[in-house]
């Protein structure tokens, strides 16, 4: 297919998603055509096209390649593909203005129409993100849903040695900076040419919304603070968390705690997750129920779940942020060395929260997962931390999205388990030594493997490893002494008066 054909196509299909209407073909088409150098138009036969707009794009950053507009490494790939796309989105004002135009009509009309622009832009990218490997595995505590990350493209050692070689810029001064909004990308910080946020008051504050260019689950969002400042959960958090999901009522809304090991990847940069996605976690039964003296208007509960979770519900916000910030300062300073929990060692503090809002009918509710990042000699990575035996499957830090029930594991996995499965089957493998320990357990544990069941086996058994990585980072193990200091921590939460 020639350049012009593929340009036309492109139009079309913005036209076809509605990021441009019909008046709008020739100056898009320019513009596009202004990008590749190209000072003319030949015009073309109109015919349909079956190739979605990541394909028709992928042709056109090749053909940039080839004429020599730019180099063929991913950076400036990316950076091109942005800026073609950014032919076809609004400005930001009209942007947020279309908005809450729909907002008015209802809240799921407008994350509706903002989704739907932040995928067919491209950028959330749908076309890497369906490389993904997912499935659920059935448990005890519900189904957890498991992720074998593919969707972000590795770098090739060109555009690494590229990256090494360029002076670092301080500007924007992290990924989820508001500056990123339209910026064009450099090498070594992603393109956001097609980037656009939602303002969101919260709390006397702007707040922004935007999508994650690789979601995890249905329209996963970001919210952010327009200052870059560190991530803090205190009683502001929650009321931010709550007031959100008051004006969003379809959503849930989440923190990452605020300390290392047991928070997110970005703890520069105030932030929560939230979306339209049910998480395990959300549907967990309740295991017991307490009281908290001061807060009558709160019903509080302890949830069936492998990390300790206590979930506040009530129809009043106030009463839900005075709760929730009653257990937060009870925590940051609790201590029960029976249980490995030590809240501060040499002044530096342990004890934090990861907490998710949601409403359910007229009543908001708030879960408080309590979490320590302590290490010692034998669990350097952190107490509360998945352990060394589950490392072949996951070792890294155990976030918000983890702790609802959703692994996102490394993309090695998806080669690695085939050399599995072929161990299983006593066929030529090239298994990886840190995985032999696991795949001995599961030929003692498996009466003999089949071509048909060993690659369902293989996936249930990854599912249960998670679950172990869940249960290494609950606080209060899910045992007779665990519990009994869960209560004896509850306790002392229920008699504080105010």
């Amino acid at each position: 297919m020639d350049i012009y054909t593929v340009v036309q196509q492109l139009v079309e299909k913005a036209v076809a998603v509605h990021l441009i209407e019909d008046a709008d073909k020739i100056y898009a088409r320019n513009q596009v055509l202004s990008l590749l150098h190209l000072e003319e138009y030949k015009e073309v036969i109109h015919e349909e096209s079956d190739q979605d707009i990541p394909t028709l794009l992928e042709e056109i950053v090749h053909f940039a390649v080839q004429k020599g507009l730019i180099e063929n490494f991913f950076d400036d790939r990316e950076i091109f593909a942005s800026k073609v796309m950014n032919v076809f989105i609004a400005r930001p004002s009209t942007v947020n203005e279309q908005f809450y135009q729909k907002y008015y009509e209802s809240p799921v009309k407008a994350t509706q129409y903002f989704y739907e622009l932040s995928k067919n832009s491209n950028y959330i990218q749908m076309k890497q993100i369906r490389k993904n490997i997912e499935y659920k595995v059935a448990t005890q505590y519900g189904d957890l849903d498991i992720t074998i990350n593919l969707s972000k493209p590795e770098k090739d050692p060109k555009s690494i040695a590229k990256a090494k070689a360029v002076k670092k810029g301080n500007y924007p001064s992290c990924l989820l900076c508001v500056e990123n909004e339209g910026y064009a990308g450099r090498i070594g910080h992603p393109a956001r040419s097609n980037h656009r946020m939602i303002r969101v008051p919260l709390l006397g504050e702007v707040w922004y919304l935007q999508y994650s260019p690789y979601v995890y689950y249905n329209e996963h969002c970001i919210v952010l603070a327009e200052e870059h400042r560190d991530m803090k959960i205190n009683r502001d958090t929650f009321e931010r968390l709550l007031l959100f999901v008051e004006k969003f009522p379809h959503y849930f809304l989440g923190s990452n705690a605020d300390l290392p090991i047991v928070g997110g990847s970005i703890l520069s940069h105030d932030h929560y997750q939230g979306g339209e996605y049910e998480f395990a976690m959300a549907k967990a039964e309740i295991d017991w129920t307490f009281k908290m003296d001061a807060f009558p208007e709160v019903e509080s509960f302890v949830l069936k779940w492998p990390m300790s979770v206590i979930r506040l519900r009530s129809k009043a916000i106030n009463q839900l942020v005075s709760a929730s910030s009653r257990i937060l300062e009870v925590w940051r300073t609790y201590c029960d060395k029976t249980v490995e929990i030590v809240a501060e060692t040499n002044g530096i503090p342990h004890n934090t929260i990861t907490p998710i809002a949601r409403k359910r009918g007229e009543y908001f509710e708030i879960d408080l997962v309590l979490r320590n990042n302590r290490t010692n000699e034998q669990h350097p990575l952190g107490i509360f931390h998945p352990h060394a035996e589950v490392h072949h499957i996951k070792k890294e830090n155990i976030g918000l999205i983890e702790v609802m029930g959703l692994a996102v594991l490394p993309a090695r996995l998806k080669n690695e388990l085939v050399e599995v499965e072929k161990f299983l089957l006593n066929k030529p493998n090239q298994i990886e030594s840190y995985h032999l320990p696991w795949a001995n357990q599961l030929k003692k544990k498996y009466d003999h493997f089949t071509n048909e069941n060993v690659s369902d086996i293989v996936r249930k058994e990854v599912g249960k490893v998670f679950l172990q990585v869940l249960e290494h980072a609950g606080v209060f193990k899910r045992n007779e002494q665990g519990m009994t200091a869960f209560k004896k921590f509850l306790q002392k939460v229920s008699l504080m008066k105010d």
